[in-house]
C-alpha cells in the first residue's frame, strides 16, 4: 500500500515531494471485479478467518517462486495476524475506494523510480509501464526473482536500484 499512500501525497502536495519511488503498486482505481472480492473477503476476516483469507486468496499471488518463498510468506502471515481483522479491513477499503491517480502522475515534476518484481502478478509490468509513462523522465528497473514483494524477495537487488535512482536524483 506504500504506492498508492505514496500517490495520494502527490495528489494532495504535490509541492513537498523532492523525489517519488513506486514500488509494485497501481496508478488505476480498483477495477470492479477486485472490488466484489473484497466484501467477501472483509467478512472473512470479521469472522475470525483472517488466517485463512491471507493463506487462501492473499499470499498465493505475493511472492515469485524461490528458495525464501516460505520464509517470507511466513513473514507476511505473522504481520497480517498481529494487525488483525480491523486493520486487515481498513486496508481493503483503502484499495477499494482508491481513486485513479493517472492524472496526478502525468502532472509531477520530479525524479520517479517505478520498480517491480517481474513475476508481479497484482501489479502487473503494464502499470509499471503505464506509470513510468506517464511521469516524465522516470526511470523503470524490474527486478527478476520476485513478485509483489521485491524488497523481501531480492532485497539486494532492490536495493541496488533505489541506489542508482538516488545517485541519479543528487546528481
Amino acid at each position: 500500500m506504500g504506492g498508492i499512500v505514496a500517490m495520494e501525497i502527490a495528489a494532495q502536495a504535490p509541492e513537498c515531494l523532492a523525489g517519488l519511488a513506486l514500488l509494485d503498486t497501481n496508478p488505476r482505481a480498483e477495477i470492479d471485479t477486485v472490488k466484489a472480492a473484497r466484501a467477501p473477503q472483509i467478512e472473512g476476516a470479521r469472522a475470525g478467518k483472517l488466517a485463512s483469507v491471507m493463506r487462501d486468496e492473499m499470499k498465493p499471488r505475493y511472492l515469485a517462486d524461490g528458495p525464501g518463498k516460505q520464509s517470507i510468506l511466513d513473514l507476511c502471515m505473522e504481520m497480517a495476524l498481529k494487525l488483525g481483522p480491523d486493520v486487515f479491513e481498513s486496508q481493503s477499503i483503502a484499495l477499494r475506494d482508491r481513486p485513479d491517480r493517472q492524472e496526478t502522475l502525468r502532472g509531477l515534476e520530479c525524479p520517479s523510480l517505478v520498480l517491480m518484481g517481474r513475476e508481479d502478478s497484482l501489479c502487473p509490468l503494464d502499470r509499471h509501464e503505464l506509470m513510468a509513462s506517464l511521469l516524465r523522465g522516470s526511470t523503470l528497473e524490474i527486478i527478476d526473482g520476485a513478485g509483489h514483494l521485491p524488497v523481501l524477495e531480492q532485497p539486494d537487488a532492490t536495493n541496488a536500484a533505489l541506489a542508482r535512482w538516488l545517485e541519479k536524483c543528487d546528481g
